[in-house]
């Protein structure tokens, strides 16, 4: 006779656990301790197999019996329904393990401490903030372009189109770890090329935060690249010339112990004098040993007789862990110097433009000359160096708002 629920609810435990038949190999499994289980009886080749659909009140008496005619189904069709169960379990379990945000932890647990402390905190923070929460939980092998897209459309829906590129380029990253890792067959993200529009273009990417500045020279020191290639890195948020003239710096136009660089400045038609902060002149007096015998300061890694691959620093800053298109980039280190000089340091702007090697309007003060300022250039220079020992070394650093040429010490 079938059950009924007020059989079900008023049936008491005993000493020995007992059943109570339903119909087609249903039935209730009543324990000591007072539990009530469902489970049906099923036979795959002559051997008898439970399968449990679940306890009572949380199945109810209908929703035990339309799991038991789900699975009678399964076992009509030749399939078992307690294999398939299992195999469906291991499958979610699979898929989880699997999933995005599991493996973007996996892989920015991989390649963190190649990065900076800033770059591996902002990346793991914008993927928590903006990708996880909608698309952290689907299997990564199942994600296809209209949900990254939807994610991506959410992001610069808050007028924050940069970091919706960012977080693309983030989750091609991660697709492409997932290929590599045998978890995933394509990167869906390249479908969505001029899905997004264009990021705001005109400056080089630049850090000008003091404490993003501090952590990229920290991250500097800690480069595991060419010795020539570091030393150019240090040199390069030190001196803040142009990329190109960094580069192809010469021995012959340095004079150590008169701490000056000289050269020409192909861009503007002009000599230009770059004084040398004691920190700057150590680095090139360690340096020196080995390239003093060649033309270049920074040879190339594949012949003396070249100057250093105009991408080299770029490069170094991206195995870094630092993006050259909206982070940081080797022209980027000028804005930096100029930005800070100013805004944080109080250094007048006619200063800071002739040591940048620009053309100063009338309103400043002439137009550029090499010697002009120089006595005021050799000050600032010695105390940004100063400056940015401090913020390596992470110290907390007053701004000195100042609007004459007169130069202030930390």
């Amino acid at each position: 006779m079938p059950l009924t629920d007020t059989a079900i609810r008023t049936a008491k435990p005993r000493n020995k656990p007992y059943k109570m038949a339903d119909e087609k190999g249903m039935f209730l499994y009543i324990t000591p301790a007072g539990g009530k289980l469902w489970r049906l009886k099923y036979r795959v080749d002559g051997k008898e197999k439970l399968l449990s659909l679940g306890a009572y009140p949380d199945v109810g008496l209908k929703d035990a019996r339309a799991r038991r005619d789900e699975a009678r189904k399964l076992h009509a069709q030749g399939v078992d329904p307690g294999a398939n169960r299992r195999a469906q379990k291991t499958a979610r379990v699979e898929r989880a393990g699997n999933s995005f945000e599991v493996i973007a932890r996996e892989w920015h647990s991989k390649y963190q401490a190649g990065w900076s402390d800033s770059h591996s905190d902002r990346t793991l923070k914008r993927l928590q903030r903006d990708v996880f929460p909608w698309m952290g939980a689907r299997p990564v092998a199942e994600i296809i372009a209209p949900e990254i897209l939807a994610v991506l459309r959410r992001i610069e829906g808050r007028g924050t189109l940069d970091t919706a590129h960012r977080a693309h380029q983030n989750c091609s990253q991660v697709f492409r770890y997932a290929i590599a890792t045998g978890r995933a067959e394509r990167d869906p993200t390249p479908d969505l090329r001029g899905a997004l529009p264009p990021a705001k273009g005109g400056h080089f990417a630049a850090i000008t935060e003091p404490l993003e500045v501090g952590a990229l020279l920290r991250a500097i020191d800690a480069f595991k690249g060419t010795f020539i290639v570091q030393c150019a890195l240090k040199l390069a948020p030190m001196l803040f010339v142009r990329p190109g003239e960094l580069r192809q710096a010469r021995w012959r136009e340095f004079d150590l112990d008169k701490a000056e660089w000289k050269f020409w400045v192909t861009k503007t038609k002009n000599d230009h004098i770059v004084p040398l902060a004691s920190q700057a002149v150590n680095i090139l007096r360690e340096l020196q040993p080995l390239t003093g015998h060649t033309e270049f300061v920074f040879p190339g890694a594949r012949s003396n007789e070249r100057a250093m691959s105009d991408g080299a620093v770029n490069a170094a800053l991206r195995r870094m862990g630092y993006d050259t298109q909206d982070e940081m980039t080797g022209h980027g280190f000028r804005a930096m110097a100029r930005t800070i000089l100013h805004q944080e340091m109080g250094i007048a702007p006619e200063i800071i433009e002739h040591q940048l090697a620009h053309r100063v309007p009338d309103t400043l003060g002439t137009a550029y000359n090499r010697t002009k300022f120089l006595k005021e250039r050799r000050m600032m220079m010695q105390q940004w160096a100063d400056y940015l020992d401090k913020l390596k070394a992470g110290a907390s650093v007053i701004p000195i708002i100042q609007g004459t040429r007169t130069l202030n010490y930390l």
